[in-house]
């Protein structure tokens, strides 16, 4: 029998960064993962892009944490992980894009985002060689920017490590026992688990733990692919972005990183569910044709390798945090939508606060709080068995 303040379920975006702010605040914290090592889950598969540029107030909270975190890895502590804040740019080459992304900037900037509209001139200048003919401008986010994300959850695992926090790699979660409506221990790799609080962080694996347990978490996984160049000179500052769908795909997006490659990604059309890791042969060439349209300089850039990630995906796009009714002290940290990097730091920091002040079922001290106050950043919508315990 193990023994801990709280145990997490997933050592990928979200359990990382979690564990590690946990273990900061004196928290006796273990994680559990049924992967070799840290961010082998969809970690791995993130194409690094860390922006608060988003529709929801919430999110825009949680992420601009992330930033301010994930930017200053090497500043506070000395760990590189390929930070470049080139900033988030949405162009737009239709009146109907350029009025969606007029209507939004009222509720961005409420929400304390660094955002504007910026003219055809600027956004050439910024990304020099992408297609005039029809471009109406953009908005802009220029704290915005891209990270390795193995290298981030590198670094958050050694924090993480550095604080007290226990890893069990190669450990897959079999069993939960319930004592009512809590989680009274887990069972996994022979051996068994208590402790005030868990956190199911698994990912693309979340509904499945989170069954046995009896909570249904409506999380399907869908399958992404992206791909990366050759490093080259820097010639482009942000992450571009177009949102016009055609006919195979949706919006598709592409940066340079710090270290000179050019990062790609788009997303089918229609969704395409499972959990597939196979690259396949239709990918390069719809993205590569679609980045071509935006940006032709691109075109003598040699492609090294693709891969293939899923997205944890919830019928309204947005991640579910709380405890559900069945299992009250197994907070759901889950569908992140293909967004858990850029959430992951920021939404631990907060989930830790809130936990270490008494919103949650542990504490340093051993004591045991009740409910889970998480206010106006609240994420979840529309699921009524999960409730945001007060």
């Amino acid at each position: 029998m193990r023994t801990y303040d709280i145990v997490i379920a997933g050592a990928g975006s979200i359990g990382v960064p979690l564990a590690w702010q946990l273990g900061e605040k004196g928290f006796k914290v273990a994680v559990i993962d049924q992967e070799a090592s840290w961010g082998r889950g969809q970690n791995r598969a993130a194409i690094g892009g860390l922006r608060a540029t988003h529709s929801d107030a919430a999110k825009i909270k949680i992420c601009l944490e992330s930033i301010e975190i994930v930017s200053t890895l090497e500043e506070r502590y000395g760990i590189d992980n390929e930070w470049y804040q080139g900033g988030y740019l949405y162009v737009a080459y239709t009146e109907e894009q350029r009025s969606a992304f007029l209507s939004l900037l009222k509720l961005q900037k409420e929400a304390g985002l660094d955002i504007d509209w910026i003219e055809p001139e600027a956004v050439e200048k910024l990304s020099p060689g992408i297609r005039r003919e029809g471009l109406l401008g953009g908005t802009f986010s220029p704290r915005d920017g891209f990270a390795s994300p193995l290298m981030t959850n590198t670094a958050f695992h050694k924090l993480a490590k550095d604080s007290g926090v226990d890893f069990f790699f190669n450990t897959r979660i079999d069993g939960v026992a319930m004592d009512g409506d809590k989680v009274a221990s887990i069972s996994a790799g022979g051996e068994t688990w208590r402790a005030p609080l868990f956190v199911n962080a698994a990912g693309a694996e979340a509904a499945d733990l989170a069954s046995l347990a009896g909570v249904d978490l409506p999380i399907h996984p869908d399958c992404h692919e992206a791909g990366v160049t050759e490093p080259v000179e820097r010639f482009m500052e942000p992450m571009l972005v177009d949102t016009r769908p055609d006919a195979e795909s949706g919006n598709y997006y592409f940066y340079q990183a710090n270290t000179g490659q050019v990062v790609f990604c788009i997303t089918p059309r229609p969704q395409i569910w499972g959990r597939d890791k196979g690259s396949t042969s239709s990918f390069l060439p719809l993205c590569v044709r679609r980045m071509l349209e935006l940006y032709p300089r691109l075109r003598n850039l040699r492609v090294r390798r693709t891969w293939r990630g899923m997205y944890p995906m919830t019928p309204d796009g947005l991640p579910i945090v709380g405890y559900p009714e069945k299992a009250k002290n197994f907070l759901q940290a889950v569908g992140m939508c293909g967004q858990g990097f850029m959430i992951g730091a920021g939404l631990g920091k907060i989930l830790s606060e809130t936990i270490a002040s008494g919103g949650g079922y542990a504490s340093p001290a051993g004591s045991t709080g009740y409910g889970f106050v998480f206010d106006e950043l609240a994420c979840t919508r529309g699921f009524d068995h999960v409730e945001l315990l007060k």
